[in-house]
């Protein structure tokens, strides 16, 4: 039996309501452990169908923007997101980004190229070496993924990889929820969540997601947004809910209240 979800608190619930009212609304989201639960196999995840609805929803509202921001490569979060066709979407944790029909694709210089190919070499290495990690290849990174492996396997293949890493400047590392990735370019959610803001004239900005990469954006908020953190661990967003499933009430209540600041019946 799946117990009832708490109400939300009322100091998130005035914080939606005021954020409602502004004149040009951006609702930004990360995908995984917040629009959809976390799986084994990141290939089934899928959005929850209430947050899925009422992000459609947001999308077709008048000075409204939506967007999806996600350590996803596009071409996957566009697989099992299904996203509206307004929303823009930001991949690669910043890497990737598709602004509309126009948006030009992702280009590497030679230098980058080849320190790619020595990254994907190191992980493929890792992953051959201890059971259970799982290599995702992505337009300017890859990840090493280590949430099936034991804690033992899971742990060496990190400590395989950093050590490598170290040696090789033109690789950046970042970390998240059981899961290593490296870039050849050096983007991050907070950068993208500004990018955001600027393209589309936004007044506030209302952000959520769950893993350590979504600090960046978190720290990127202005005065006037509003952040929330989905899951434990420590955030420097203003709220917190306990997990994704309490995402749909969140998201309703911001539907509703963006509805009735626009006048929409």
């Amino acid at each position: 039996m799946t117990r009832p979800l708490a109400p939300l608190p009322a100091a998130l619930v005035s914080a939606v309501r005021h954020i409602a009212a502004t004149p040009h609304l951006l609702v930004a989201l990360d995908f995984d452990g917040t629009m959809a639960p976390l799986v084994a196999r990141a290939e089934d995840a899928r959005p929850l169908p209430r947050s899925a609805a009422a992000l459609a929803t947001l999308s077709s509202l008048q000075s409204t923007t939506t967007a999806l921001v996600s350590g996803r490569a596009l071409a996957s979060l566009r697989a099992v997101a299904t996203p509206p066709a307004p929303t823009l979407l930001v991949g690669s944790h910043g890497a990737e980004s598709w602004w509309g029909p126009d948006s030009p694709a992702l280009e590497l210089t030679a230098d980058q190229a080849a320190a790619l190919e020595r990254a994907r070499a190191l992980v493929t290495q890792a992953t051959t070496l201890y059971e259970g990690t799982v290599q995702e290849d992505k337009p300017s990174g890859v990840a090493l993924h280590y949430r099936q492996a034991s804690e033992a396997d899971g742990r060496a293949a990190v400590d395989h990889v950093r050590k490598m890493v170290a040696q090789d400047p033109a690789i950046y590392l970042g970390t998240g929820k059981m899961v290593l990735e490296l870039s050849v370019l050096n983007a991050n959610k907070g950068q993208s969540l500004t990018t955001l803001r600027e393209r589309t004239q936004a007044t506030a900005t209302f952000f959520a997601g769950d893993d350590v990469t979504d600090e960046h954006a978190f720290a990127a908020l202005l005065p006037g947004d509003l952040g929330v953190k989905v899951g434990q661990g420590e955030t420097a967003a203003g709220f917190r809910i306990a997990a994704p499933a309490a995402l749909p009430q969140l998201l309703e209540l911001l539907v509703s209240a963006r509805r009735e600041f626009l006048h929409v019946t």
